[in-house]
């Protein structure tokens, strides 16, 4: 797990290792993480793109950049909390992933950047 805050928006991200499969005649390795957005400051706000950096050990870095999250631009109140589940798939047992969230606060109507720390992704069978 890793956690981290950006002007009192806490990010916590757990991951796990869902198997291997075979698509395209090419083994895949899937992995799923957690996201919970906690809102610690004063203000409402409420998250509208995020930008992702995947990291396959085998591969180039992918870029996704996009609206919301899993569909959704959630509205946190202070003290609210948002949880949601998504995943990718690599090529290699090994990675990880960064990126950030951009959001508006209510009050100041500014857009500002959340962070979400690096994350590894790394099956478990592969670890020495």
């Amino acid at each position: 797990m890793v956690t981290q805050i950006t002007r009192g928006i806490k990010i916590t991200v757990l991951t796990s290792f869902e198997g291997t499969y075979f698509k395209n005649y090419k083994l895949h390795f899937a992995f799923s993480y957690e996201i919970t957005i906690e809102n610690h400051s004063k203000d409402s706000v409420q998250l509208n793109t995020r930008h992702w950096e995947i990291l396959d050990s085998l591969n180039d870095i992918e870029i996704v950049d996009g609206e919301g999250i899993i569909g959704k631009k959630p509205v946190l109140k202070p003290g609210e909390k948002h949880t949601y589940n998504s995943g990718c798939l690599l090529s290699s047992p090994f990675g990880a992933m960064s990126g950030y969230f951009n959001m508006i606060n209510f009050t100041s109507t500014k857009i500002f950047k959340v962070i979400v720390p690096t994350f590894k992704l790394s099956a478990p069978f592969a670890l020495n």
